[in-house]
């Protein structure tokens, strides 16, 4: 099948010439030889691509750009498409969109600038927006720097559209926590001296002030903060938040506790280093009281 034209907005199927194909052809004139059950079928479809989520890619080069969303739109996704970060910029502040797919290397702003506006600066109100970084720059310092700037992965060119599709669904199902309690009974807010963090609503708050996160130094804050005292290797928090697919270096991790505990001000020393293994949050911390 071929690739979809360079797009501004695509929706998520086109029954016409996906479905079609697989269930029956149309006659001359129209009538349709597709099976009984095509309408429950259609009315169906239409429910779940109304369900789907919003991805914008933000990429200059139009052959990965299409590459990108011709699979992401197979997969069912809504998909809108930018060449330029500022361009991207706008698509957030007109559209709903839950996740980014995003380039570095582009013209104009680059990309590790437009996710530093989007998780830190003057969108930051848009930071749980989780953002997967595609690109050719596959050194360490790249992916440490790409992740220093809040980025929730991190995928090198060449790739395979399979695996950019899994990234999105795991960074979508830890990006989407359910309000309701648990079945175990785990507390969905973790309340420790003046800090508050809500896993349900996806929020931190220290002193009632809210603290802004990324989605990665969240999950790593309320991992650690649910289990006071609890020793966790690096490679545990690497799996708990970012999956077991994920390779990614110690030092990466280090970078992000670095983040998280100057997001946190005083109430950062409650996260202590345990040399040889990992880290831990102190089980006698309680608000620096």
């Amino acid at each position: 099948m071929q690739a979809p034209p360079k797009c501004s907005t695509l929706s998520a199927i086109d029954k016409q010439e996906v479905l079609i194909p697989i269930f029956g052809k149309r006659r001359a004139g129209g009538e349709s030889l597709i099976p009984t059950g095509w309408n429950q079928l259609h009315d169906t479809v239409g429910k779940i691509i109304m369900a789907k989520l919003h991805v914008l890619i933000v990429e200059d080069e139009a052959d990965i750009q299409q590459l990108v969303s011709y699979n992401l739109i197979k997969a069912g996704f809504h998909v809108t498409c930018a060449d330029s970060a500022e361009e991207a910029l706008e698509c957030l502040r007109r559209e709903a969109i839950g996740c980014i797919v995003l380039d570095l290397m582009l013209p104009g702003m680059s990309g590790t600038e437009f996710c530093g506006l989007v998780k830190k600066g003057e969108m930051k109100e848009k930071s749980s927006i989780p953002i997967i970084m595609l690109t050719a720059k596959g050194e360490e310092e790249d992916v440490v720097s790409g992740l220093d700037y809040g980025a929730d992965d991190y995928i090198t060119k060449p790739f395979s559209p399979k695996v950019l599709i899994a990234r999105i669904k795991a960074v979508l199902r830890r990006s989407h926590v359910q309000e309701e309690t648990s079945e175990d009974g785990r507390k969905l807010v973790i309340t420790i001296g003046g800090l508050e963090i809500d896993k349900g609503r996806h929020e931190v708050r220290l002193n009632n002030e809210q603290v802004h996160l990324t989605m990665t130094e969240f999950g790593i804050l309320a991992l650690l903060a649910g289990k006071p005292g609890w020793v966790f290797t690096r490679q545990q928090l690497i799996d708990s938040v970012r999956g077991y697919d994920f390779l990614v270096t110690p030092r990466a991790m280090d970078v992000q506790i670095f983040g998280l505990r100057k997001k946190l001000g005083e109430a950062g020393d409650a996260i202590e280093t345990v040399r040889g293994i990992g880290y831990r949050f102190k089980s006698t911390w309680n608000g620096g009281e």
